[in-house]
């Protein structure tokens, strides 16, 4: 059964939304023949809506489902009203981000390019202090949060069980200066240190990596159960898409696929790492 919070969110809505397209039915329909709107069904099956125990009872027994499948479907709307660790931190974390990282929390694969900056999950404290200091109006109390729970969340690339996490970056991101020298020598001996973990491989588009997929920074997660679909992941400056359509994986793949084959090997990539490192440190 998935892992966190709102992974168990998603996967109740994908039962959900599953058993009424095999019934053949429209959201409207089956609001109608449970004296609901059709809104009501809609929010079940997007996770915008809390799913109360009754309503589930009566979908069940509409669709006609065996008493495994409602157990395990009211299992899953309890463990879904459950906070996660992140959560306790309030408005330091936007709603769309705690969103991402609880389904970070339950993949079993994370795919990434990031061109400018240092990937999240690899980011030192004092780097991701300069980001939150400078991309947005918060309270030092809210920076500090929102920093703590940056590296909390880097605990799932040492996990025994923790995701196999794939990090295609920009040459840039290793170039551009983030608070001071200081601050770039101890970040970039984090990645260093973050790309020799078992389950963690890194490569770098060098400036001279040639044509390559033109995107901004994406994730794409994958999750334990088949059931579960990949997604794509974009993130703003006040907001997030998630897209999930077999079409935007396809592509979204397609892209990372091409950014992998333009970036330097993981061993070369590690070269340049350290030659970038040595000039932060004269």
């Amino acid at each position: 059964m998935a892992g966190s919070p709102t992974a168990r969110r998603r996967r109740l809505s994908i039962e959900l939304k599953q058993l009424r397209e095999k019934s053949a039915l429209t959201c409207a329909q089956v609001g109608e023949a449970l004296d609901w709107s059709g809104s009501k069904v809609n929010r079940m099956e997007t996770g915008s809506g809390r799913v109360q125990p009754s309503d589930l009872d009566a979908l069940c027994r509409f669709y006609g489902t065996s008493d495994e499948l409602r157990e395990f479907l009211k299992a899953l709307a309890r463990q879904a009203r459950t906070r996660g660790w992140w959560q306790v931190h309030g408005t330091a974390i936007p709603e769309w981000f705690n969103i991402y990282i609880g389904l970070e929390q339950d993949a079993s694969a994370i795919r990434q390019y990031q061109c400018e900056l240092v990937p999240g999950l690899m980011q030192t404290e004092a780097y991701a202090g300069e980001l939150h200091m400078t991309g947005a109006h918060m309270s030092v109390e809210d920076i500090e949060r929102a920093v703590r729970v940056r590296l909390e969340r880097q605990a799932i690339l040492r996990e025994p069980s923790g995701p196999d996490a794939w990090f295609v970056v920009g040459e840039g991101a290793l170039r551009n200066i983030i608070g001071d020298r200081a601050v770039m020598r101890e970040q970039l001996e984090r990645v260093l240190d973050a790309a020799d973990l078992p389950t963690v491989t890194l490569q770098v588009l060098a400036f001279d990596s040639g044509t390559y997929p033109a995107t901004g920074p994406f994730t794409m997660l994958s999750f334990p159960a088949q059931e579960d679909p990949d997604l794509v992941y974009r993130d703003g400056i006040t907001d997030a898409v998630y897209l999930e359509g077999e079409h935007h994986v396809r592509e979204y793949t397609r892209a990372f696929d091409g950014l992998r084959a333009a970036a330097l090997s993981p061993q070369r990539s590690a070269q340049l790492i350290k030659t970038v490192l040595k000039e932060y440190s004269r």
